[in-house]
């Protein structure tokens, strides 16, 4: 075989063939990285790496979260937060700063990156050092964060869905927003292979679980919100907000009810609408499951009255859903 593998001895040569690499980008994706191992904010892409030895690597002993960036405003920073410490606690892996100094990181990295529409996405690692199964050899925490330009608009257009063949995770670990997501990503490709969005995960008992990434709710045909209960499953902190504004609807008599409960695969199954409930979304319809309608087969009008719902309030709502980056 001939094959002359390069040999690189400087920092100089890696660095120059990475930046290599960025040179052809016309946009930057990632306007912004954040490492405690490099102790401050990084601007050149070609510079936002994460050591090899680093035990969220090799060993998925790492925790993440998000937080989505619209107008210059982090919506839900402080939810997504305080559940990313939950997942580290779960985990087993201590912060390397208080939650006040995590919060700081996110909103000056923010800032840093000048970007104003997109989202956050965050990690907690059990740290570099070695490549042993446990961090007990005295490592430290590791801390990233980046920045992501995104210019996502609101979803309109129905999806189609199947259901996951794939074994969803345990309740210790399907609760926890952990990096291990092989099983997430197995089912997403199963879906895709099949000419479809995405896949829910049905549980043992025969109660819908989730997507692949996202939470999943109903509207039934008695007009009642009702989303797959929490215990199983990651509490997803937009399908959160989701149960406290739709009551609104409530009130003006569009809906009958908002609950959380378990949903049998017939019950879900008759439903008159479905919808998708993600960060990102933050709400997505879906028209079609296991090649059969959902409803009439088309994007509900409450699906779509409850993502305007949480449209205006990442758009408008409270300082409490809303952090504004102090841009410089």
């Amino acid at each position: 075989m001939d094959l002359s593998v390069p040999v690189f001895s400087s920092s100089d040569e890696v660095l120059k063939k990475l930046q290599e690499k960025w040179s052809s980008v016309k946009k930057q994706p990632y306007p912004a990285m954040y490492s405690s191992v490099f102790g401050g904010i990084i601007l050149d892409p070609a510079l936002m790496v994460i050591p090899i030895d680093d035990h969220m690597v090799h060993r998925g002993h790492g925790v993440f979260d998000t937080a989505m960036l619209m107008d210059g405003h982090l919506y839900e920073l402080d939810t997504h937060l305080d559940r990313f410490l939950r997942s580290a606690s779960q985990a087993k892996i201590s912060s390397p700063f208080p939650r006040s100094t995590l919060r700081t990181i996110l909103i000056q990295m923010t800032s840093a990156s000048q970007c104003k529409k997109g989202s956050l996405r965050y990690w907690l690692s059990a740290g570099p050092g070695d490549f042993l199964l446990s961090p007990s050899g005295g490592l430290e925490p590791a801390f990233y964060a980046v920045v992501i330009d995104d210019d996502y608009s609101q979803c309109k257009d129905g999806v189609k869905v199947i259901t996951s063949t794939v074994p969803m995770k345990s309740p210790l670990f399907a609760t926890m927003k952990n990096v291990n997501y092989l099983p997430n990503v197995l089912s997403k490709m199963e879906a895709e292979e099949k000419g479809t969005f995405a896949s829910i995960w049905v549980d043992d008992e025969g109660y819908i679980a989730e997507g692949p990434n996202v939470n999943v709710a109903f509207i039934t045909k008695d007009k009642e919100l009702v989303l797959p209960s929490f215990d199983k499953i990651l509490s997803g902190c937009t399908a959160k907000r989701l149960l406290a504004l739709a009551p609104k609807l409530v009130e003006n008599g569009r809906l009958g009810s908002v609950s959380t409960r378990d949903i049998t695969l017939g019950e879900a199954k008759d439903a008159a609408e479905m919808m998708f409930v993600g960060s990102g979304l933050p709400i997505l319809p879906i028209i079609e499951w296991d090649e059969q309608h959902v409803g009439d087969g088309l994007v509900g009008e409450l699906t779509m009255a409850l993502s305007d719902l949480l449209w205006e309030d990442m758009l408008s709502g409270p300082e409490t859903q809303r952090v504004c980056v102090p841009y410089a």
